[in-house]
């Protein structure tokens, strides 16, 4: 790349190179008049075959050049056990390495983002910006032979966008299995997905090229070498914004630029003109607003960073799904991806993914369902749900809880996403790395059945440790700090045992007697569901939360324009500033959030 003159003003400074940031910059520098900078902290990895390949994903977690690698505080509700959290950092962001899974939310779910005094922020408007950033393409008729795909209406599969969206070739009988189990449950999907109602089982699709059979993500379809051609669009990486730079003389702080520490560890001073919009996740978004003097008086005094807007809402309301995986022993039959722990076995799938992009490596075959509240009877009923909401009701008074138990208590929102994951998951006490989730350790042949709670009422915090940029925020998801989330967590858990009783399809695919994880614990009771909890839920990788944006008096960071409150000219666009945790995978919702916050910018730039 030439050299770039950082002394001359941007317009924009786009502050992370990850899944938003690519797409805000990517929309604000198709008009040539204006001049955007991205600086993101990793390197361009868009070339790398780790990063490209979906069957290799285990090996970018861990790595300093891939991974920030978070770890939580020891968790009190989960046997004081410390939970990884990997976070792109690279080009693309977690869309680099994510599982490729692309979920939709549901319409309750957003709407009730509107409901919270987001004005402008219901599905229906959000549902464009849903379609916008994907090109989706037409499932292959194997997949319509194996998982039926009967729900899938092609009227919602128009678009243009980057972003590739696709079923696999590669499904087989456990899908197939899990599918029909669900449906023996009165669970079975007739509606898609995609518009905002659906409980059941149905194949969710990926971010994979077909052609290519890569992984599509932020920095191959927002930072194509077309767009990276626009001499008004500049992307600087291996770079750290050590801080927000304001003007205070006026009544309110004007965000003029950043302060950056280059690869070479020189600092220097970037202006822009416009506006710093803050795309850095929900780890480190609050993180540089706090080193900016952006936060809690009390954080910022203790780390002797000067006050410039007061607000103790910035680092918290933190939201992640939390996950329990049980691993099956499945019958010898019976495909699993814990093969792939025979080098010969993977050496030659990575010879034939070479070759072609042909076979696994080059697929996603989890498989999903939305259930309403469930448990060892099944479908809960409306009155047993009730009673369960109402025996808690002293911890739900705030305007969150009350919009999500209005979600609990409807029969058309999903308060659990269940997955069939193809491998084991082993879960240590201090995980080095999200790796040792799913790296195979055990010599048996498993698969996992996964418990996510959509819509927590938990609520945890991320805040500096140190005015540094290099030391990490500290992350405290406060998991089941509302006991409520473990009652709802147990009750899902005690519904696996309906899926893998051996009676039904899914079960007739178990090992007979087979080992289970965790050993010797079978949720035949509230408890020992309880206790599976304990030893086995970790995060799904969906944080999200720490700058929310919803009315400043109720703890918001952003207004519904994304502009953080008490400033001039600084936005937030990403997961952080989502109020509520939507259903399922996140993906989705990023890529909408951010195409919508264009629109708002460049609306904004004509009052300007």
């Amino acid at each position: 790349m030439a050299a770039v003159d950082l002394e001359k003003p941007f317009d924009y400074v786009v502050v992370g190179g990850g899944t938003a940031g690519l797409v805000i910059a990517n929309r604000l520098s198709e008009n040539s008049d204006v001049r955007v900078l991205v600086i993101e902290a990793g390197a361009d990895r868009s070339s790398d075959p780790l990063v490209l390949c979906p069957g290799l994903v285990a090996g970018l977690y861990g790595k300093d050049e891939y991974d920030w690698n978070f770890t939580s505080t020891p968790q009190p509700t989960l046997n004081n056990r410390v939970i990884n959290q990997a976070r792109g950092k690279m080009l693309g962001g977690s869309s680099a390495l994510n599982f490729l899974m692309l979920l939709y939310p549901s319409k309750g779910n957003i709407d009730a983002w509107a409901a919270l005094g987001n004005e402008g922020w219901d599905f229906d408007s959000l549902a464009p910006y849903l379609r916008k950033f994907a090109t989706v393409h037409t499932p292959p008729q194997s997949s319509k032979d194996l998982c039926g795909l009967t729900y899938h209406n092609e009227d919602l599969a128009k678009g243009d966008g980057p972003i590739h969206v696709t079923f696999s070739e590669g499904y087989n009988v456990t899908n197939q299995a899990w599918l029909k189990t669900f449906a023996g449950q009165g669970l079975e999907v007739t509606t898609d997905p995609r518009d905002g109602r659906a409980l059941g089982a149905f194949q969710n699709q990926a971010s994979i090229d077909p052609v290519t059979h890569t992984r599509s993500f932020a920095a191959t379809g927002y930072y194509n070498p077309e767009v990276a051609k626009r001499s008004n669009l500049v992307v600087l990486t291996e770079t750290l914004v050590e801080k927000i730079v304001f003007d205070t003389t006026g009544d309110e702080p004007v965000a003029t630029g950043v302060e950056i520490l280059t690869k070479d560890g020189e600092k220097k001073q970037i202006s822009a003109n416009l506006e710093v919009i803050l795309s850095a996740g929900t780890l480190q978004s609050p993180q540089i607003l706090e080193l900016s003097g952006i936060g809690s008086k009390d954080i910022l005094e203790k780390h002797n960073i000067p006050v410039i807007v007061e607000n103790p809402s910035v680092g918290e309301n933190v939201q992640d799904h939390p996950i329990v995986c049980q691993s099956f022993e499945v019958a010898d039959t019976t495909p699993s991806g814990d093969v792939l722990r025979d080098p010969n076995v993977l050496n030659a799938l990575v010879g034939m993914y070479q070759a072609s992009g042909a076979g696994p490596l080059g697929q996603s075959t989890i498989s999903v369902a939305y259930s309403p509240l469930v448990d060892s009877s099944g479908i809960v009923s409306p009155e047993a749900k009730k009673e369960l909401l109402a025996s808690h009701e002293h911890t739900l008074t705030t305007p969150d809880a009350q919009a999500i138990r209005k979600l609990v208590e409807s029969s058309d929102e999903a308060t659990f996403q269940f997955l069939l994951f193809p491998t084991q998951v082993s879960i240590p006490d201090v995980p080095k790395s999200m790796a040792e989730y799913i790296l195979p350790v055990l010599p048996e042949n498993y698969i996992t059945v996964m418990t996510i709670l959509n819509h927590p009422f938990s609520r945890g915090s991320v805040h500096i440790s140190s005015p540094d940029v290099h030391a990490a925020p500290v992350w405290d998801p406060k998991y089941n700090s509302n006991l409520l989330d473990m009652e709802l967590l147990a009750r899902g858990v005690e519904f696996v045992e309906r899926l893998v009783d051996k009676s039904t399809p899914f079960g007739k695919l178990l090992k007979d007697g087979g080992k289970r994880q965790p050993e010797g614990l079978v949720a035949t009771d509230l408890e020992k569901a309880k206790e599976i909890v304990r030893k086995r839920q970790i995060s799904v990788f969906h944080v999200s939360g720490s700058c929310a944006m919803k009315p400043r008096e109720q703890g918001g960071v952003v207004d519904a324009r994304l502009r953080v409150y008490g400033t001039k000219r600084l936005r937030v666009v990403d997961a952080s500033v989502f109020p509520l945790e939507p259903v399922g995978n996140i993906q989705s919702v990023v890529y909408a959030v951010a195409e919508k916050a264009a629109d708002l910018i460049k609306e904004d730039r004509k009052s300007l």
